[in-house]
């Protein structure tokens, strides 16, 4: 079972009016079990823990232009790229929050030297050839 993990940590603000935002500690995470995807965890004051999972393309893509569709937003703020608005939209509401890129891009560049964007589907296949010869198991077994 080989399985490696990158964690993060970023204090994102969670925009509640025009003059009021809170700051929220947000948990990144990444599993190559599932390299197409990462983990934020929004731990809200005074309740219980928010995890939301959405492709790890779409952070890479809204750190410096529009992305997403349905759920998940993420855009770049102003032009010198060193915040990103992210909207969650749920049945319950929409969320938006601002964070600071470098630690989201710092975060980033630890899950690429894990499994290079790109290179998932490959990561994927070796995690499943690999559980195949450590449980000794062989597809050519006759």
């Amino acid at each position: 079972m080989h399985s490696s993990t990158v964690q993060g940590h970023v204090v994102m603000n969670l925009v509640a009016g025009a003059e009021l935002s809170v700051g929220i500690a947000v948990d990144l995470g990444y599993d190559t079990d599932d390299p197409y995807a990462v983990r934020f965890t929004f731990h809200l004051p005074g309740d219980t823990p928010v995890t939301w999972y959405f492709a790890r393309e779409l952070l890479v893509d809204g750190i410096s232009r529009p992305a997403g569709e349905g759920d998940v937003h993420i855009h770049p703020i102003g032009e010198d790229l060193t915040e990103i608005g992210v909207v969650l939209r749920s049945p319950d509401g929409d969320a938006t929050l601002n964070a600071p890129a470098p630690p989201l891009i710092a975060f980033l560049a630890r899950t690429d030297r894990l499994v290079p964007m790109g290179q998932e589907e490959s990561e994927v296949e070796l995690e499943a050839q690999l559980d195949l010869i450590l449980s000794g198991g062989c597809e050519n077994a006759g």
